[in-house]
């Protein structure tokens, strides 16, 4: 099996090399009609990189955009879903729909992942990470995944990138539309959504509803035997004014509310390890909120300030299950620690940013940044507190030049300080640049930056294990690369090296003469991480026909990552734990004739560790989904999904479950309303 995978690797290595022989040779041929020709192959414009509206052309840095539309047309139903295909990311899920995911970046942790919903900052205050797990596909306009340490301009939690979410916009004549569909493990998915404009006003709103059943989250393949469920309820809103003067004020509202059951492990008393087990009754509970008010405003022609302020509330009940079913002896007992927790986050964020223009070439940026996270703990087992509205709370400042000459040159500086309540300042500054070369279509850019991340409320004060003298942990990060427009609107090619390095990680110490808390056992939490990651992104975006007869589209996408991650404190050769060394993505999309379209989904995962100890190799994999859609009239569309059509057996996380061979159906259909 090793070897097949090998070779599927390798084909698709060879394919994405080999096809770019004739390309370029066409390329050459074709240099003369390309003259003034700099159509770069991705959406028009990117807000994350500066957080001003910038030309994608202009862009210095690492950025990949997924839309809205990409989404349905390939039937993708949930971010970290999208995320899956994406660039210089590790996606990992314990288990099926609806349980822990997590999202890293570069080498980085999820801990490193800046993530923003409508300029909401996501992240648990008291785990530091975001959770993707309930975060449908619905309602989202685009996608930004900015790479590489960004705390200059994003601040805490953006050591590893930052991505950015943003719901949809009204925009066209108003329309309504709805999708049911039914499918593998008694699943059962309905919604509907309205959107449109109507005068100066613009709205968007959706709501939808997921319920799955039959999937154990512990892989049933080592022998798990109960099934666990998920039931998800996601709704949104979006409403925007356009105010005199080029103003506009903007509210966005998310809601999300599931229910998941989950499994664990359970202490071997033969062999001194843990076991995957299943745990009975094992269930968490999970309400989210996230509300943002965005004001912008032009005070004169070359003045104008941006205000957000924004709100993400989380309250996650779990309860630890009554047995455990041990999946490699068989034994049934009762759960050995018992628990039922209350976790409750508050993350507020104010935001005032004014951009000058100072000619045509200089924009210069300065804002200020308020940012408050709250959390609580408590023991519903013994109705007592673990911690109570602990708050970590920083001011930060920062300035950001960008420099744009004669469309060709582009560059930025700029400079941050934060200010925290826990642990004093930090301090970040970046530098890009960049040069487009029109006639050919090329482009070349880098950058260098430094980040950092703040303790969470879990390290600070978590009894027995938090520790309040933390520093933040920091980065230090260098990329550049090579982009590549082809001519004839043919797609796009980019070639990209990054290196980071990571100081003062935080990590679990054993250490008796400094972790002397109560419950500590001798372990706390210490700054003595030391990490390094680099390693090469190349991707490349083909239009390969267009308009021929039995081929309306055929569109290619390749995407490869090589991520040689090395954690130092455990020795030159360990690699940084969830982090393979090749990640491979292919998307072909077909249209044969209009309304009919098909996309092949191909995604390798070379081996990687689940552990620091770098023990028990997580193997390789390759898993391919297929997804059409038929347009039966203009209203009516049809759908069909086929997820690891090869029944590939294969884990994210070890031990925990991924979809055998499953297959889904639907219909959405959708309507402009008479007004």
């Amino acid at each position: 099996m090793n070897r097949v995978r090998s070779c599927v690797l390798y084909c698709a290595l060879v394919f994405f090399f080999g096809i770019m022989s004739p390309l370029c040779s066409a390329f050459a041929q074709d240099i003369a009609m390309a003259d003034q020709q700099d159509s770069i192959e991705v959406p028009d414009v990117v807000v994350s990189a500066t957080k001003t509206d910038i030309p994608a052309k202009h862009v210095t840095s690492a950025v990949e955009v997924i839309t809205g539309e990409e989404m349905q047309q390939r039937k993708v139903r949930t971010v970290a879903e999208a995320l899956r295909w994406a660039q210089g990311l590790s996606i990992n899920q314990s288990g099926g729909p609806g349980t822990t995911v997590d999202v890293r970046m570069r080498g980085g942790t999820a801990e490193q992942t800046l993530v923003l919903i409508d300029g909401a900052i996501v992240n648990s205050g008291t785990t530091g990470a975001y959770n993707f797990a309930d975060l449908t596909s619905d309602n989202i306009e685009r996608i930004e995944i900015l790479r590489g340490s960004q705390s200059m301009l994003w601040g805490s939690d953006a050591m590893g990138g930052v991505i950015n979410i943003t719901t949809k916009r009204g925009r066209d004549k108003p329309n309504v539309s709805g999708f049911a569909e039914y499918g593998s493990f008694n699943t059962i998915r309905e919604g509907a959504s309205v959107a449109g404009k109507k005068g100066p006003i613009d709205f968007s709103g959706s709501i939808s509803r997921w319920d799955t059943a039959g999937f154990s989250a512990i892989n049933y393949r080592r022998g798990a035997a109960e099934r666990d469920g998920f039931h998800n309820w996601q709704g949104s809103v979006r409403l925007g004014a356009d105010l005199p003067r080029d103003g506009r004020l903007e509210f966005s509202f998310r809601w999300m509310q599931s229910i998941v059951n989950f499994d664990g492990s359970v202490f071997n008393s033969t062999t001194f390890a843990s076991d995957p087990a299943d745990v009975f009754g094992a269930k968490s509970n999970s309400t989210q909120y996230v509300f943002a008010g965005n004001y912008t405003q032009p005070i004169t022609a070359w003045w104008s300030q941006k205000l957000t302020l924004s709100r993400a509330t989380d309250k996650l009940i779990s309860d630890g299950g009554t047995f455990t079913r041990n999946v490699v002896t068989g034994s049934v007992e009762p759960v050995g620690f018992p628990f039922r927790s209350q976790i409750e986050n508050i993350s507020n964020r104010i935001e005032w940013q004014h951009n000058v223009q100072v000619g045509k070439p200089l924009l210069l940026t300065a804002g200020y940044q308020f940012r408050e996270q709250k959390g609580d703990n408590r023991d519903l087992l013994t109705n007592t507190i673990t911690f109570e509205d602990k708050a970590v709370r920083s001011h930060a400042g920062f300035g950001e030049a960008q420099l744009n000459l004669w469309d060709r040159v582009f560059g930025t500086a700029g400079i941050r300080q934060d200010e925290y309540n826990a642990f004093g300042s930090a301090t970040t500054y970046r530098v890009t640049g960049g040069y487009l070369h029109h006639e050919t279509g090329t482009k070349l850019r880098g950058s260098y930056s430094t980040g950092f991340r703040a303790p969470s409320i879990n390290q600070l004060f978590f009894p027995g294990f938090g520790n309040p003298n933390l520093q933040p942990e920091k980065s230090q990060a260098f990329e550049a690369a090579l982009e590549q427009t082809l001519p004839g609107e043919w797609g796009s090619i980019s070639v990209g090296y990054f290196w980071t390095r990571y100081r003062n990680l935080i990590l679990s110490v054993f250490d008796p003469a400094v972790c002397t808390g109560p419950g500590s056992f001798g372990f706390c939490a210490q700054n003595v991480g030391l990490a390094r990651a680099e390693g090469l992104e190349v991707s490349t975006k083909l239009k390969l026909l267009r308009d021929r007869r039995w081929a309306k589209s055929l569109d290619l996408q390749i995407q490869y990552t090589y991520a040689a991650t090395r954690d130092i404190n455990n020795g030159p050769d360990t690699r940084l734990p969830k982090w393979p060394l090749h990640q491979v993505t292919t998307i072909i999309s077909y249209q044969p004739i209009e309304g009919l379209r098909a996309n092949l989904e191909g995604r390798y995962m070379g081996e990687r560790f689940n552990n620091t100890s770098n023990v028990g190799p997580i193997p390789s994999f390759v898993v391919w989904n297929l997804s059409a859609s038929y347009d039966v009239t203009k209203n009516i569309q049809t759908y069909v999904r086929l997820d690891n059509m090869f029944n590939e057996k294969y884990e994210e996380v070890m031990w925990f479950g991924t979809p055998i061979r499953s297959i889904f159906g639907g219909v959405r259909i959708n309507y402009d309303l008479p007004i």
